[in-house]
């Protein structure tokens, strides 16, 4: 009965420190969080479309106010029917910013 106990012991002191290091694990990998850095730097995604409905989402890194790099990125892109309309005023159509 005692080696029974012992074990279950045991048993529960692993379950808990296993827990608590992927609890720590899963806290300090969390996305969606805001890109650190100073004001005048950040990152943000948009969809380009051209002008046969094909739209791929960019990333878009600023630096002071101004466009420093565009990459696509892999995978988020889309074909539009011919009748499609872009639900998007124009102007944010166009700008990146």
């Amino acid at each position: 009965m005692k080696k029974i106990l012992k074990f279950i012991i045991i048993l529960i002191i692993i379950l808990v420190l296993a827990l608590a290091i992927f609890t720590f694990f899963l806290k300090s990998q969390i996305t969606g969080s805001s890109v650190q850095g100073s004001n005048d730097s950040y990152i943000y995604t948009k969809a380009i479309c051209n002008e046969s409905n094909y739209c791929a989402d960019h990333e878009i890194t600023y630096e002071n106010n101004e466009v420093v790099k565009i990459e696509p990125i892999t995978g988020a892109v889309v074909q539009f029917s011919e009748n499609w309309t872009d639900p998007r005023q124009e102007n944010q159509k166009q700008e990146l910013c």
